[in-house]
């Protein structure tokens, strides 16, 4: 592994996180500690309500810690003004949900291109960036469909080139095949396998434990905390 693959680029250092719901209040992570270095691919996996959405919120700076610190390229994220999480989120961080979340009666390459119009540096040659990121997820040949045009393994991969067309260092997927047949699914998880191998840092959140084996390193939830973090077992490497 090289010095560059083995900096940290995500740590988690004793962080709760509680929700107040009226008289009551939800303790979504408890005393949570986890260190991801750059070039890792991660599974976070747990059953519904057991902190792993919760954890992936906060490190995607989409929610703040109630206590503990959370560093993000050695940056402690809950110093940081709503403009620099905004900034971070635009150009650091892409994010790839379950359900797609592309706008509909819009072409692809315009659901691409839309995210680089948060990023300033990127204006000048969105339309470009656009093209080159559906085409390295194998949508070259599609740029012009809408959402109802494609599969729905082709809107993933629309989504896909959505987060990567900033360039970010990190790669955010909540249960990204959670709305595929087995076969597209894996065909999601080669695309993110091959990013992790061209030096992107891969997380994502599933509850399927055959989808965790195409990752390098599973860690499990319970209950707002971390059960066990271990070396994936035989993981499954695809082309």
């Amino acid at each position: 592994m090289s010095e560059a693959a083995a900096s940290p680029i995500i740590e988690v250092v004793h962080v709760d996180k509680t929700y107040s719901t009226g008289e009551f209040e939800v303790r979504a992570l408890q005393d949570v500690s986890i260190s991801i270095s750059a070039g890792e691919c991660v599974a976070i996996m747990g059953p519904s309500g057991s902190g792993k959405s919760t954890l992936m919120n906060v490190i995607g700076c989409l929610d703040t810690p109630t206590s503990g610190t959370y560093r993000l390229c050695g940056l402690e994220v809950e110093n940081l003004s709503e403009d620099d999480l905004a900034g971070i989120r635009s150009t650091r961080i892409g994010f790839v949900f379950q359900t797609f979340n592309l706008i509909p009666r819009t072409s692809a390459i315009d659901n691409v291109e839309m995210a680089r119009l948060y990023n300033w540096r990127g204006l000048a040659n969105r339309r470009e960036a656009a093209m080159q990121c559906l085409e390295s997820v194998g949508l070259g040949d599609r740029v012009s469909h809408t959402p109802s045009e494609l599969s729905g393994g082709q809107q993933q991969r629309v989504a896909i080139a959505r987060a990567l067309v900033n360039n970010p260092l990190i790669i955010l997927a909540d249960e990204p095949t959670g709305a595929l047949d087995s076969k597209a699914g894996a065909e999601i998880m080669a695309i993110f396998q091959r990013l992790n191998r061209q030096g992107k840092t891969v997380l994502l959140v599933t509850h399927d434990s055959d989808i965790a084996q195409y990752t390098k390193r599973i860690v499990k939830f319970k209950d707002g905390q971390i059960m066990s973090d271990e070396p994936t077992v035989d993981p499954i490497e695809l082309d």
